[in-house]
């Protein structure tokens, strides 16, 4: 069974200096039919203007991915940690215990656009921590690209949840197929584009759950950006 959840469809605010819009329950948004998927609780689709962003604020217990489509983002945090985020980079920071962090657009002149996705991890109170890494576009070019997963295979980022976190890059009629083990679900999300999933368009800010489904079956019908989920 997929169900299709419309970019339209989702909450959000323009404050000015940022334009969000939250594909579940976040902030002054609530909607108790979408306060997440499985372990998936966040994905905020955020447009910063130059030179402005998030002032430090704590984070405790999350997993916490930010996937950067346009610009650079500027990070840093309690644990010492600095570094702009740019396109092709996924970077985890794992709250845990507690941490304090900001996020700030890295130019003075272009805006920036990115995804923060958040992730229930399996255990509380881990350690923080944090990693960053760079993934090519002719890594994630007409296939599904692991990012992120518990025990960091293929080099992909590691995190403290059930969920192998997918990235791919479609052209017109590139397809790729995802299997999904018995009892696993499924969350896709466009970032940019059009994308076929099990045969219905989605379009760029569009997400789509999959439960008690063999397979995501992809298939870009103009060029398309897309996050797979595969979800306990």
């Amino acid at each position: 069974m997929m169900t299709i959840r419309k970019a339209e469809a989702r909450g959000g605010a323009n404050h000015g200096w940022l334009n969000t819009k939250h594909t579940f329950s976040f902030a002054d948004y609530y909607d108790p039919k979408h306060m997440g998927f499985r372990s998936l609780r966040v994905i905020n689709d955020d447009r910063v203007t130059p030179g402005m962003g998030f002032g430090t604020h704590p984070h405790r217990d999350m997993e916490i991915i930010s996937y950067v489509l346009e610009g650079g983002l500027a990070h840093k945090d309690s644990m010492g940690t600095g570094s702009v985020i740019s396109p092709g980079d996924v970077q985890r920071m794992s709250a845990g215990t507690g941490v304090y962090h900001s996020e700030f657009n890295a130019s003075k002149v272009e805006p920036v656009h990115f995804l923060q996705i958040w992730l229930m991890p399996d255990e509380q109170g881990v350690t923080p921590g944090y990693e960053q890494k760079t993934f090519a576009d002719a890594e994630k070019q007409g296939r599904l690209r692991l990012v992120a997963s518990p025990d960091g295979s293929d080099g992909s980022v590691r995190i403290h949840s059930n969920t192998r976190l997918f990235a791919g890059l479609f052209s017109k009629g590139e397809r790729s197929e995802l299997q999904l083990a018995n009892g696993r679900h499924a969350w896709v999300h466009v970032a940019r584009g059009e994308v076929q999933v099990n045969g219905q368009t989605l379009k760029e800010g569009d997400g789509a759950a999959l439960s008690n489904e063999a397979a995501v079956k992809l298939e870009g019908v103009s060029s398309g950006e897309v996050l797979v989920f595969d979800l306990a």
